[in-house]
């Protein structure tokens, strides 16, 4: 077994060293030759510039906040606050610093270090504006919120080092930090890119994932399962695309990585096969097209529709508006109720008693009328009342009657046609009994 080593070439580092000292050396020499009075003036007036554009940033944030908080704002408009919000400090500095190499040049004063931070200024607004429109590309949310300074400040601090001409070094420098375990070497070099690039083309795959769903929602001729299928499929194609092209950029051999891949298989086969479980049983079901959004289902205690069809589960909205999360696999591997499978229409059935000394065939004509005072009732096929037994309490009769969405709930057709079955039997006195036992007692010796 080949021993691990931690390899620094002391050459090539001290090469790269030298190209450092050679350039803060340059910087120095040239501050020497125009004399210390420029550099402090601009560094006061960095400073100055600092300030100022701190106290505007602040009051520009106030102020975009409280009109976001606004509700009769448009998306766009709300679109350009938020952009605002993330370009006011970057743009009020350069802004100042422009002025001050434009002041600076009317003395025919050189000014580097202000040349240097209005670069910086320029390259960070930019990093900004172009993360933030991926962000929104992708799907608005605040798990991408959180991470959206950290990938801007690291493209940033790339960008500034490239600015500066500072990478190439930089680069050399990581790539002598190495971790060697017999043919394969691990840098940190090679790490760091990895970091970057994967973060960098990730974003991309799910910018461009976002705008193959929003095509195929707006394809007519694509159905809703085939829309959710192509659109996980593409997902996932792309993101493995963007992990391939990172490890690849970065300078990985994929060779080396079949030990990984036996220790993901042997994960999967332990802690993670539930994940992968969900995720198959969700091409399942897109593919045997059982469970569709918009179906109306049954899983368990849960009813109510389908709203999305995700990776690892299904959103199922119920009347109250509580969304139930059930995973992928239960609705594989259980029975599931679909009331919408291959017809939407649904029969609601609406039980009533009337009493012994009425007419049953007068309450059936009234339950019938009542029937109709819903829209949403069918009238074909018709609504029907039956006789259904003669119970304890008194004559059980039904109502049945079609629907053809249920998804926009039965509680309402069932209040609206009890309702109207009250008030026609008040008025043609046809009374609903009470629960009634006869008891009879017998008198004997004790």
């Amino acid at each position: 077994m080949a021993a691990r080593t931690f390899e620094i070439t002391s050459t090539r580092a001290d090469y790269s060293m030298q190209e450092i000292s050679i350039k803060l050396a340059n910087l120095l020499q040239f501050f020497t030759e125009r004399g210390m009075t420029v550099m402090v003036e601009e560094l006061l007036f960095i400073t100055a510039a600092g300030v100022i554009a701190f106290f505007i940033h602040r009051y520009t944030q106030k102020a975009l906040v409280e009109r976001l908080r606004a509700s009769d704002i448009s998306r766009l408009y709300s679109l350009l606050l938020k952009t605002g919000q993330r370009l006011a400090f970057p743009l009020s500095v350069l802004f100042a610093v422009v002025i001050g190499q434009v002041m600076f040049g009317l003395f025919e004063i050189e000014t580097p270090l202000l040349d240097i931070l209005a670069k910086l200024l320029a390259a960070l607004a930019i990093v900004r504006l172009i993360v933030y429109a991926l962000r929104i590309g992708i799907a608005p949310g605040p798990g991408l919120k959180a991470w959206e300074k950290i990938v801007s400040t690291a493209i940033w601090g790339v960008v500034a080092l490239q600015l500066l001409g500072w990478l190439p070094v930089v680069e050399m420098y990581m790539e002598q930090l190495a971790l060697g375990t017999g043919e394969h070497r691990i840098s940190l070099l090679m790490v760091t890119k990895f970091v970057v690039l994967c973060a960098l083309y990730l974003l991309l795959a799910l910018w461009l994932s976002g705008i193959i769903e929003q095509w195929l929602k707006s394809a007519p001729h694509v159905s809703v399962s085939m829309r959710v299928g192509l659109g996980k499929i593409s997902k996932v194609a792309l993101l493995t695309v963007a992990i391939i092209l990172a490890l690849t950029e970065a300078g990985v051999n994929l060779a080396s990585l079949t030990v990984f891949g036996g220790a993901l298989g042997v994960g999967i086969g332990f802690g993670l096969q539930k994940i992968v479980s969900n995720f198959i049983s969700g091409f399942i079901l897109l593919g045997d097209r059982s469970i569709r959004p918009g179906d109306v289902i049954t899983v368990g205690a849960h009813y109510g529709w389908v709203k999305e069809l995700r990776a690892r589960y299904i959103v199922v909205c119920n009347r109250d508006g509580v969304e139930t999360l059930i995973p992928n696999e239960n609705l594989v591997t259980t029975d599931v109720i679909n009331w919408s499978y291959s017809d939407k229409q649904v029969r609601l059935r609406i039980p009533v008693q009337i009493s012994y000394n009425d007419d049953p065939e007068q309450a059936m004509a009234i339950m019938e009328k009542a029937a109709t005072v819903n829209k949403r009732v069918l009238l074909s096929p018709e609504p029907a009342v039956r006789l259904m037994e003669f119970a304890d309490s008194g004559i059980a009769l039904e109502l049945r009657v079609w629907l053809t969405d249920p998804e926009e709930g039965v509680g309402n057709i069932r209040s609206d046609i009890n309702l109207a079955i009250w008030h026609g039997f008040k008025e043609a006195g046809i009374t609903i009994p009470y629960p009634q036992r006869d008891v009879h007692v017998k008198s004997g010796e004790l």
